[in-house]
């Protein structure tokens, strides 16, 4: 059962879904219609979930639910994961590879690199110890209060020189 995002309760667990590039406004559009149309009827063993989804920076997906009552099952899961897929083909884009990393840049622009080869970024300077990166640790809808949160407190420390 669709609710407004803001409704979730805090401990509503969460997964966020990376795009390489910025959505269209004819994207979100759809983007929208897509997962309002999924969290209706998101269901575990027939039970309707709370859920919902937000869009941030036109580039980052968040899928909420709230567990409280019912547990998401693997199956549920798949299905919400089935949906982001389908997304995927219609728009041209890669949201369910986790191997990617999110850097806000001064301007809010949004960039996402392949988390391998990250090392290089870091030691040429493009990513400095002060540069916005997700925080892959959000699991639950208060956690996106820290979404952004420097490189330097991330697990890309190891890369910056003491």
């Amino acid at each position: 059962m669709y609710v407004s995002f803001e409704s979730l309760a805090a401990h509503s667990r969460i997964w966020l879904y990376q795009s390489e590039r910025a959505f269209s406004s004819q994207e979100i559009e759809l983007i929208n219609k897509t997962l309002r149309q999924f969290c209706e009827g998101w269901n575990t063993h027939g039970n309707l979930m709370p859920t919902s989804f937000q869009i941030l920076e036109d580039q980052l997906i968040v899928l909420g639910v709230d567990e409280s009552s019912l547990g998401a099952s693997g199956c549920s899961i798949d299905s919400s994961v089935r949906t982001l897929r389908e997304l995927e083909k219609q728009l041209d884009i890669n949201l369910t590879d986790q191997g990617k990393v999110s850097f806000k840049k001064s301007e809010g622009q949004v960039s996402v690199f392949p988390a391998l080869g990250i090392k290089s970024k870091v030691l040429s300077g493009e990513i400095e110890q002060d540069t916005l990166v997700l925080n892959p640790l959000v699991k639950v809808k208060k956690d996106l209060e820290n979404v952004w949160i420097s490189a330097n407190e991330s697990w890309l420390k190891k890369y910056f020189p003491n």
